[in-house]
Order: structure tokens, then C-alpha cells, then sequence
């Protein structure tokens, strides 16, 4: 069992999230974010199952064919689009995408920013996060407004940076109620 350097790790990835949770105004958000992974459930798969390089549940997964950890840390993060995902009520049928709150679709941003520095380490850039979601996206079972407002802010980051996207995020998007489409266009 590697637990110390899976302690370590997702210490460092709540940090990562923290620091941005805070950048944007999002302080609780920052403070309570994935306090679930110190559960049993979820800490100690992550310790059997530690690589370094990549999500321990990813291992569980392919070893029993379902990851209890992440069935477990899924239902409990507001920022995981898998929380989101329920039967439709209307014209939508079947099993689809809910719209998320805008705080959460932004710590979902910043946690997949932060996973990617997490895991990426010194070969992190700016496009690393956009270009993990769209190595899977089209398993993503996401609203269509949730989508585009994540990819929107995904593609900022590769485009304008980091402080770009933040002071957007902070300035701009929080500001507002609601993130229906339209945008506003980011220069």
C-alpha cells in the first residue's frame, strides 16, 4: 500500500483546487472540495491502487469492472458532472444531463485544471485539461448548456491562459445568475 504517497497527492490536488476556488471567490467551495476522498471508501482504493500518474479509481475499474470509490466520490461531489445525471422530466426521456449550478460548472473546471497539473506535473500546459476532456467527451453525459460552458472555459485556457480565464471567470461569469446561452465573447 502506497498511503503516504496517495496522502500526499490528493493533498496536493486540493490545494491545486483550493488556490483556484479562491482565485475566483468560490471560498467554501475551496475549503470543502473532495473532502470525501479522506473517507475510507475512497482513501484507502486510492492507496491500493496508487500510481502517481494517473486516478487510482481508473485501476479499481479495470480490475473488478466497476470502481466503488468513484461510485462513491461521484455521489457526494457536487462537481462531478455524474452527480448530475438523472431521468428527464419533459421533452428530454431516458437518462440525461441536468443543468448544473454555475459554481459548481466552475469548480469542475478547476478541478480538471487541477488534476492535470496533478498528474501532468512538469509536462502541464495550458491545453493539457482541454485536451483530456476531449479525449472523452463524447461519453459525457452532460446538459447542453453545461457542456458548452465548460468547453468554452476549457478553450480559454488553451487560448488566453490561465489569469485570462480566472479574471473571467471572477469578474464576468460569477457576476452573473444564470449562464444561459448566449456568452458573453471573451477577448
Amino acid at each position: 500500500m502506497k498511503a503516504w504517497q496517495h496522502f500526499k497527492t490528493i493533498n496536493h490536488h486540493k490545494m491545486l483546487v483550493m488556490k483556484g476556488c479562491f482565485r475566483v471567490g468560490l471560498y467554501k467551495q475551496g475549503l470543502l472540495h473532495d473532502l470525501s476522498k479522506y473517507t475510507p471508501t475512497e482513501f484507502l482504493v486510492g492507496c491500493r491502487y496508487f500510481q502517481g500518474n494517473l486516478s487510482p479509481n481508473n485501476i479499481e475499474r479495470k480490475e473488478k469492472g466497476y470502481s466503488l470509490a468513484w461510485l462513491h466520490h461521484k455521489g457526494r461531489n457536487k462537481h462531478h458532472l455524474e452527480y448530475w445525471i438523472d431521468y428527464g422530466a419533459g421533452p428530454q426521456k431516458g437518462i440525461t444531463g441536468m443543468k448544473m449550478p454555475l459554481k459548481y460548472v466552475v469548480e469542475m473546471f478547476i478541478d480538471r485544471v487541477s488534476a492535470s497539473k496533478n498528474y501532468q506535473k512538469e509536462k502541464y500546459t495550458d491545453r493539457s485539461a482541454l485536451e483530456y476532456y476531449e479525449n472523452g467527451k463524447e461519453y459525457h453525459i452532460l446538459h447542453q448548456e453545461t457542456r458548452a460552458l465548460l468547453e468554452q472555459l476549457l478553450h480559454m485556457l488553451a487560448d488566453q491562459g490561465e489569469e485570462a480565464v480566472y479574471d473571467y471567470i471572477r469578474d464576468v461569469l460569477l457576476k452573473q445568475k444564470d449562464y444561459g446561452t448566449p456568452y458573453r465573447p471573451y477577448s
